[in-house]
């Protein structure tokens, strides 16, 4: 049985006639960079994440990046985040002029692990970014409370855990912005690239909305320097319709998860998934973890099943950021996970035969 990664051509072929039909509307009204089909967008994705405002831009990274200038953060600033995480988040702290600030993680959530902020924070520390990887949050309320003590500002990249709660709380809705990523593989994806932030700060929102147009309120006048971080109209057109589904959507994976878990549950030497008390886990990735990740890998590839790697090498042990001097060791817990993970197949439209498959194969390879 062949079981891919990820299969966008089925969910398009489940939605293909209002995706049509909401790209026609676009072409119709040539309304292309940002515009009414941005804004519509952007008003429904507020009130999905329980904000005021949302700010659609042109990826995830923009949304990070924008949001720690916004704040005003840069040269010779200090952003506490963690390295199991896509490269993007360090990015957009690197591209702000400050430096990323490096903790380990909670090895049964494999986000940040508050107890260790207090010690990082420095007197160049301004903010931090907890990474509310796979689909689940970070400890919010510990997170939020040592940054209002040491006068911090929060950041949640949230470009994984659209629709994920914390305490019933929508990731993006807690700390100073949300960051999200509509990149087409995401629990809410785009066709091409797309991202917005969320906040409840109309002053950041209307400066984010500046410096995502080369600085202007006003056509040809601007205020700040900006940059070109729009969002198509044509991405905030499909976005909308795809918004209808995201809950719906979100349930198939948490379902397919508890299957996964379920299924594999005698195997010992498999480590599963775990939701921490309060979150609603929303599975962006499944990802186990094995001490014989690329024989399993193999195995599994030579069954028809496709698997990934979220993600193979910390940030801090990324050559792009050697200059930190972060050798092997420093952050055990993360890289310890990094050695060890493996994304399973994962999304809404997955088959029961599917996940049995998987789960078989799985069984086999520790037969």
């Amino acid at each position: 049985m062949n079981v891919p990664f990820l299969d966008l051509k089925t969910q398009y072929n489940a939605i293909k006639n209002e995706i049509h039909a909401a790209i026609d509307e676009v072409m119709e009204k040539t309304a292309f960079a940002g515009g009414p089909f941005v804004a519509k967008f952007e008003n429904e994705f507020a009130a999905f994440c329980s904000t005021k405002q949302a700010i659609g831009v042109g990826n995830g990274t923009d949304a990070i990046w924008l949001s720690l200038i916004a704040l005003g953060v840069g040269p010779g600033d200090e952003v506490i985040t963690v390295p199991n995480t896509f490269i993007a988040t360090a990015e957009a702290i690197t591209y702000c002029g400050a430096k990323p600030v490096f903790i380990d993680i909670e090895e049964t959530t494999h986000t940040m692990n508050p107890a260790l902020i207090k010690a990082a924070i420095t007197k160049k520390t301004k903010a931090i970014i907890p990474v509310h990887l796979f689909g689940q949050t970070a400890d919010m309320d510990s997170i939020l409370a040592i940054a209002r003590e040491h006068g911090l500002y929060v950041i949640e990249d949230a470009c994984q855990a659209h629709g994920a709660t914390y305490k019933g709380r929508k990731a993006g809705s807690m700390g100073d912005t949300g960051c999200f990523s509509f990149y087409p593989g995401k629990n809410l994806g785009a066709y091409g690239e797309a991202g917005a932030v969320t906040t409840n700060n109309d002053a950041v929102a209307e400066k984010i909305r500046m410096l995502r147009d080369h600085g202007q309120a006003k056509k040809y006048y601007h205020g700040v320097i900006g940059w070109n971080a729009r969002m198509d109209g044509i991405q905030g057109a499909i976005l909308s319709v795809k918004l209808k589904y995201l809950a719906e959507w979100n349930e198939a994976r948490r379902k397919h998860a508890a299957e996964y878990t379920r299924l594999l549950s005698s195997l010992a030497n498999v480590i599963k998934p775990a939701e921490a008390a309060g979150n609603t886990h929303v599975y962006h990735i499944y990802a186990i973890r094995v001490k014989e990740r690329e024989k399993l890998m193999a195995f599994l590839a030579e069954k028809g099943i496709s698997c990934n790697i979220h993600y193979p090498v910390p940030v801090h042990l990324q050559d792009a950021y050697s200059s930190l001097g972060l050798g092997p060791g420093s952050l055990p817990v993360a890289e310890k996970c990094a050695s060890e993970y493996l994304s399973l197949p994962m999304y809404a439209e997955l088959s029961a035969e599917q996940i049995s498959w998987v789960a078989e194969q799985i069984k086999s390879f520790y037969a």
